[in-house]
């Protein structure tokens, strides 16, 4: 496996490096850097302008060599002395180097939140239509996934900037509260009542019941929402946290080790029992002095008591008991967290003026508050861009998904695995889905180089100042420099992760980690 790698790593090099002499050619032969400089009407301004555009890009030699000198001052990064260049357009100076890191930082967290949530929803949505192929749900998402494919993304920004932040922002300033008019309880009561019967297997009658009792416990929802002004101050409490931790413990006990095992259903509700029980000891000691560093702490905190607790339960399989209480702990801290963020969301909805949903940036600037008004910035400011890009790259995850879903459970150790007399969730979970994942991981390492490319359109209509916006205006100004300094942070991130997902492969199949090595 090492030498696998060792070999992989080479070969990324290698590409990256032929990449970058064609991109760069390519944007040395897109239009004339001197333009703006040719348009100034003082003469010795002109000048001047015309001296600094051509030393800082080395205009006055061949365009080989002027690659040349690009890449030297790239292969300084190998000794800590990275050089991307000087700023050429107009109004702007200093070195590259100066906004790369920071305008970095600001893209990956876009790209990042979208790629997880596309990933997991796109995964969960694909096999389930897999389970429920032919079904309304399938047909439904069949429609949707492809709508959501074909439409471009600068115009889902746009679309989501009306009808999400604008109309939401507006609604919660209403005069008498964000108030849900009867029409809006029924649409939404009998959007989750068809979902639920689509889902749902056996009679028809049964189904019907199951689909009008969700139907009517969200219009009840909604309801409350609509009564209590719910948007202006939200939080869940210490019921509905643990009614959701001992929902969360039955679904990864479902979904891991079957209820049937009852060692494992206890350590998971062991360990939601210790999380509802820690609900106001973590309020209290998060309330002051909170950091990210803190929060990973309790987390990896969280994490170890789900594991020692399935430890402690014993039996033949104790890994699987930890692994049970590990994934358990982690949904409740979770909840716990989202639930914090809330009790901070009516200060930060103040501190904004009442319009809490962001359109344009990625932060408000002059913001003052702690760490959890921070949190909610960050949140209102992801929101809408996250989900353009997700919603795009959802369809693509949820199709191959699916497809690669149902070429697995055709395969005749599936049938051979049902004939034994296995369960239908020991034959989904344990022989299914991990062989499913497979072709699903060449799928995620292409689809972030894709994602950190289509985030250049989304960051613009969103006014992130990041690469994108570093990217826009080096192309409107034939500045390669900027161009370049985005291309390769994003070749080099489709490499890695091309890279991670030949090593995954390892993973979810042991004959391909025996080939490799």
């Amino acid at each position: 496996m090492v030498t696998f790698i060792v070999r992989r790593i080479i070969a990324g090099f290698f590409i990256v490096l032929g990449a970058s002499f064609i991109a760069y050619m390519l944007t040395s032969f897109a239009g004339n850097p001197l333009e703006s400089a040719l348009n100034i009407s003082n003469p010795t301004a002109r000048q001047q302008r015309i001296r600094y555009v051509t030393d800082a890009l080395n205009l006055d030699q061949p365009r080989i060599v002027r690659y040349w000198e690009w890449l030297k001052g790239i292969g300084g990064c190998f000794v800590g002395k990275c050089n991307f260049g000087n700023y050429t357009a107009p109004g702007t100076t200093g070195s590259v180097n100066d906004n790369l890191g920071n305008y970095l930082g600001v893209s990956l967290k876009l790209v990042s939140s979208a790629t997880v949530l596309a990933i997991f929803l796109g995964i969960t949505i694909g096999i389930v239509t897999a389970l429920r192929q032919y079904s309304g749900f399938d047909y439904a998402v069949t429609f949707m996934t492809f709508l959501f494919f074909s439409l471009p993304v600068f115009w889902v920004g746009i679309l989501l900037k009306d009808l999400v932040a604008i109309k939401f922002n507006n609604f919660v300033q209403q005069p008498a509260g964000p108030t849900f008019t009867l029409t809006w309880m029924l649409i939404i009561a009998l959007f989750f009542g068809l979902v639920s019967f689509s889902l749902l297997r056996g009679g028809f009658l049964r189904r019907l019941g199951i689909a009008a009792l969700v139907a009517l416990v969200f219009g009840l929802l909604t309801w409350y929402v609509s009564a209590s002004h719910w948007l202006l101050d939200p939080g869940f409490g210490i019921v509905v946290i643990a009614v959701l931790a001992i929902a969360i413990a039955f679904g990864i006990t479902t979904l891991t080790a079957g209820v049937g095992n009852r060692r494992a259903l206890y350590s998971a509700l062991t360990t939601a029992v210790i999380g509802i029980a820690m609900y106001y000891p973590v309020l209290i000691f998060v309330r002051d002095d909170m950091s990210f560093l803190k929060l990973l702490m309790l987390l990896a905190i969280a994490v170890v008591v789900g594991i020692v607790v399935g430890y402690a339960f014993g039996g033949d399989d104790r890994g699987l008991n930890a692994r049970t209480g590990a994934f358990t702990a982690f949904g409740v801290a979770v909840i716990i967290f989202i639930d914090r963020s809330m009790l901070a969301w009516k200060t930060y909805s103040q501190l904004t003026f009442n319009r809490p949903l962001a359109t344009i940036g990625s932060s408000t600037p002059n913001l003052k508050g702690d760490f959890w008004i921070g949190v909610n910035d960050t949140f209102s400011h992801l929101l809408l861009p996250t989900i353009t890009l997700m919603l795009i790259s959802l369809a693509g995850h949820s199709r191959y998904a699916r497809a690669s879903m149902l070429e697995v459970l055709n395969q005749d150790y599936i049938r051979t695995a049902r004939a034994k007399g296995l369960t239908e969730r020991t034959v989904v979970m344990r022989h299914a889905f991990r062989n499913a994942l497979i072709p699903m991981t060449t799928i995620v390492a292409f689809d972030i180089g894709g994602l950190l490319g289509g985030a250049v359109l989304t960051e613009t209509v969103f006014g992130w100042r990041s690469l994108g916006y570093m990217f826009q205006q080096g192309l409107t100004n034939f500045d390669v420099n900027p161009v370049m300094a985005v291309f390769l942070v994003t070749a080099i991130v489709a490499v890695l992760f091309n890279m991670v997902a030949d090593i995954a492969y390892g993973f979810l199949d042991p004959r391909i980690r025996v080939t490799s090595s």
